[in-house]
């Protein structure tokens, strides 16, 4: 297996910061993080000074080792600089596939010859995206979980030709960054997790749509009857109905099944506006709530 002793982030977004903030904190590699806009870098690093702050209020990390860990993570808007000397570069960009195939084309042509490209799509084929890559078989994806800073899991999914050792090296960084890796065998929509939670948020959505009941109690009943964390539609609302919908809509194009369909109440709430936490409202009111 080759060593890793740095990685590129590309997106310092939603999932982008924290996957640089795991990578920096607990596996200590030299971190460079990439976005588009200063405003972007800048806002990521703040998420990271706050999470880092959460850690040291509760006496997981001590001041000392938060200002290692931000002296790891190194900010640029320079692809060519984030990736010509990385190991590993990890691609946390927008679930889009030609946004993701024209990153790649750019990486392709900067990164180191020995380097591996891995994509945090959670839903996205992996074969189709590394069609992009003249190094497919060190493409892999590396579906890290939110928030990456406290969710322990990490799906490592095959493409048709995912080299073994670029497996073997994934499946070692991993748990170096303290996760729980899963190898997944076969490169199907959704993978694991995805493949059957989204179907049951849809579902939630229609229970909804339909008036079954109020949201609240929704939520309650899946809590309280099925031990999850939080309800459907709360959970919704985390990651954002834009995103639970283009995941959906890959299941739908790719599998071709109609139990995929989308609700309808899905659609209107995106064409309103109505994201989730990321735009302060969604199945619920976030406005003024950190």
């Amino acid at each position: 297996m080759m060593e890793v002793k740095k990685v590129a982030v590309l997106g310092a977004g939603l999932m982008g910061h924290g996957i640089a903030q795991v990578a920096a904190q607990v596996a200590k590699y030299e971190v460079n993080l990439r976005d588009v806009k200063q405003e972007f870098l800048d806002n990521g690093i703040k998420m990271i000074k706050d999470s880092l702050q959460r850690f040291l209020k509760k006496g997981e990390l001590s001041e000392k080792e938060v200002n290692e860990t931000l002296s790891r993570i190194h900010l640029t808007m320079d692809l060519r600089e984030a990736v010509a000397d990385a190991d590993l570069i990890i691609e946390a960009v927008p679930e889009n596939v030609e946004l993701k195939k024209s990153v790649y084309f750019e990486v392709d042509k900067f990164a180191k010859e020995g380097a591996i490209i891995a994509s945090n799509t959670s839903s996205i084929s992996i074969t189709e995206l590394a069609s992009a890559l003249h190094r497919p078989e060190k493409f892999c994806g590396m579906h890290f979980f939110n928030p990456p800073q406290l969710m322990k899991l990490i799906e490592i999914i095959r493409g048709v030709k995912t080299s073994d050792e670029t497996v073997n090296t994934i499946v070692d960084i991993s748990k170096k960054m303290g996760k729980e890796p899963v190898i997944v065998k076969k490169d199907v929509p959704g993978f694991i997790v995805n493949r059957v939670l989204i179907p049951a948020l849809n579902e939630a959505i229609y229970l909804v749509w339909e008036g079954v009941a109020d949201q609240e109690d929704i939520d309650k009943a899946i809590r309280l009857g099925l031990n999850w964390p939080m309800g459907p539609l709360t959970l919704l609302d985390y990651v954002g109905l834009d995103t639970a919908l283009a995941v959906t809509e890959v299941f739908q194009r790719e599998l071709g099944d109609p139990k995929y369909r989308p609700c309808p109440l899905l659609r209107q709430m995106i064409r309103a506006g109505l994201l989730g936490r990321k735009t302060g409202k969604g199945f619920y009111d976030w406005t003024g709530k950190k």
